[in-house]
């Protein structure tokens, strides 16, 4: 038994933000019935190279679990199958443009006629109200006109984008609280409702530390690199043989750092006793630290900050991410297929999450999902095949 068993979701999304959200759905046991486009199926399938098996990783790796229906909704029998699917659904999620949805008549006032229990949740760079919802957005635009972008990088250098898709991430995050929120308020009353992720709305509340920082000071921050505005030492440091992070975040770390590198004359010095006189005279003590790292290796730091429970870890690669045992112990890469995935990241005494299925070929499910929603017999979906609404899964991927 998975916690959200037996919930039927209808994916319009494509790209990240929320085929994210619908892939963590998945983990936790939602059927997830994808809809895609014939033909070349939705963008995430073209974010290539690199290929597995003969088809983007990208897409393998953000799709497990799901199942592919091709269906064109250029075709009036296209929406109808889709209007009738919304009828058997308990969540549709899409991440077009604000109001394509309705231009192909599959908005939320369509859908709700159909199906008042629906949780019609839309995710869109800015929202589905105000003055900047109909501009184009994507995650590297979406970090800049957040505010991300001003505050990421070194200071006096280039400013730069989140090594990850932050804002596609955090907006699936987001939506995937909206539905479950939704859920539980269905629960109580009976009646679905729509559900409006914004990305920007997703970025600022991710960013509350920073606005909040802003607000008490009135100064507006630039990049600071790994370093932390109001915590010193918190940043990442070069030893002899690699970098390393440190978080000397509470009264009670600082004297036990001190004691850690061998420099207990820091712990009552008046310059830097205290957090506060630590943060003005923040240049010259992370320049004394830096000093003292380069002249060991990091194993050697590592170990002597551990035991004194400093937090602290080496600036790992990926590779030696996937390799970590506590990585394999927590079961966060499964094999789907032919690709490592990234596994269920809540667990769950009772209700855990699963290894999940591999990413669908385009229409590999098509027919049997349609049996399943609606019911129709193989002579329906020979017509609908024949008449080109909908099409069975790819036969030679691209390589």
């Amino acid at each position: 038994m998975f916690p959200l068993d037996g919930l039927v979701v209808l994916d319009f999304s494509h790209a990240l933000a929320g085929p994210y959200c619908t892939m963590l759905m998945a983990q936790y046991g939602a059927g997830i019935f994808k809809i895609e486009s014939p033909g070349e199926g939705e963008v995430g399938r073209s974010w290539a190279p690199p290929f597995t098996g003969g088809e983007a990783s990208y897409f393998l790796g953000l799709n497990t679990g799901k199942r592919s229906l091709a269906i064109d909704l250029k075709k009036p029998d296209g929406v109808a199958l889709c209007l009738d699917m919304i009828d058997h659904a308990d969540v549709l999620i899409e991440n077009m443009r604000p109001a394509t949805m309705d231009r192909l008549g599959l908005g939320y006032a369509a859908a709700r006629a159909r199906n008042p229990r629906l949780i019609y949740c839309s995710i869109s760079g800015y929202g589905q109200t105000g003055p900047s919802r109909d501009e184009p957005a994507m995650d590297l635009i979406l970090q800049a006109s957040s505010g991300l972008i001003s505050v990421t990088g070194v200071e006096g250098g280039e400013r730069v984008r989140c090594g990850h898709s932050v804002a596609d991430i955090t907006s699936g995050m987001f939506a995937m609280i909206g539905i479950l929120l939704a859920l539980e308020a269905r629960n109580r009353s009976g009646q679905g409702q729509f559900v409006d992720v914004s990305m920007l709305d997703s970025m600022i509340s991710a960013m509350a530390s920073n606005y909040a920082n802003f607000a008490g000071s009135g100064i507006v921050p630039g990049p600071m690199g790994t370093r932390f505005g109001t915590i010193v030492p918190y940043r990442g440091f070069p030893t002899a043989d690699r970098d390393i992070v440190i978080a000397v975040a509470s009264v009670k770390l600082w004297p036990e750092f001190c004691r850690a590198v061998d420099r207990e004359d820091w712990i009552d010095h008046p310059d830097y006793a205290t957090n506060p006189l630590r943060v003005k005279n923040r240049e010259a003590l992370e320049g004394a630290i830096a000093d003292l790292f380069r002249t060991a290796p990091s194993a050697v730091w590592i170990e002597k900050l551990s035991a004194r429970g400093i937090p602290c870890a080496p600036v790992r690669t990926l590779d030696e991410v996937i390799a970590d045992p506590q990585t394999a112990h927590r079961e966060m890469f499964p094999q789907a297929g032919p690709l490592r995935v990234t596994g269920a990241p809540v667990k769950f005494s009772g209700t855990p999450g699963k290894i999940p299925s591999p990413a669908p070929r385009l229409g590999e499910h098509t027919r049997e999902s349609l049996v399943e929603l609606l019911n129709l017999d193989q002579a329906a979906l020979d017509r609908l095949a024949s008449a080109g609404v909908i099409h069975p899964p790819r036969a030679d991927p691209k390589e």
